[in-house]
């Protein structure tokens, strides 16, 4: 394993990587911790934070091209910046089962399943953990 295929990416994608492995442990402490307790909003928004980086930079990795320089990733990236507001928006409206659900379908489909992809044979994620 060594990060070195990830630093000497273009910036995007170390910032990505990074914030999405970030988001990734701040999400399993989340289904850990308490639900409605000051830390869980304050972790939350930090997680909500490190969530939109992780979209938005996603529209600086063109590795995968179906459409100009976009491809099918990014339609989560659009899915993850539409949905994370109303997620949170549904916790303030006490909607607390929409929340939990959204947020939990986010986790899943972002970071697991998007996450999962990463390390397929010629991604940057595959060398770093499997090397070249």
């Amino acid at each position: 394993m060594s990060l070195t295929p990830l630093l000497e990416a273009a910036p995007a994608i170390p910032l990505h990587a990074f914030a999405a492995m970030a988001a990734f442990v701040l999400g399993l402490v989340q289904f850990a911790a308490p639900k409605g307790t000051l830390p869980h909003r304050t972790i939350g928004w930090i997680w909500v934070g490190l969530m939109v980086v992780v979209a938005a930079s996603s529209f600086w990795i063109h590795g995968i091209r179906m459409v100009g320089p976009f491809g099918p990733i990014h339609l989560l990236s659009i899915f993850t910046l539409v949905v994370l507001p109303l997620a949170v928006w549904r916790a303030h409206t006490h909607r607390i089962a929409d929340h939990r659900r959204m947020m939990i379908f986010i986790f899943a489909g972002a970071l697991v399943v998007a996450g999962l992809f990463t390390l397929v044979p010629g991604r940057i994620m595959h060398r770093v953990i499997f090397g070249a």
